[in-house]
């Protein structure tokens, strides 16, 4: 398996808009990616704008596939007038 921790820093002014985009992905992700076991947005209790992307995939194919989807590079593009800086991407390895 693998784990991704995805960093987003969003304006906190436009909070509420890229939480309506982020989760119409997240329920997208949930229904037409099998190899992908959790996708979950949360948001940081101390730091505004700061959120965070809990991920994990079955394969590195599930992971490859979640990336191409175009409803992910849709969303990403959409998201984007909303950030404020570059996704922190970390990709972790399970240990079984």
């Amino acid at each position: 398996m693998i784990g991704v921790v995805a960093v987003l820093k969003v304006q906190p002014d436009k909070a509420a808009d890229f939480e309506k985009v982020f989760l119409d992905l997240q329920q997208k992700v949930k229904a037409n990616e099998p190899g992908c076991l959790v996708y979950q947005l949360t948001r940081s209790r101390t730091e505004a704008g700061i959120y965070k992307v809990l991920e994990l995939y079955a394969s590195e194919d599930a992971l490859k596939h979640h990336g191409g989807t175009d409803y992910f590079k849709a969303a990403g593009a959409a998201m984007g007038p909303f950030m404020a800086g570059r996704p922190e991407i970390e990709y972790l390895d399970a240990v079984e």
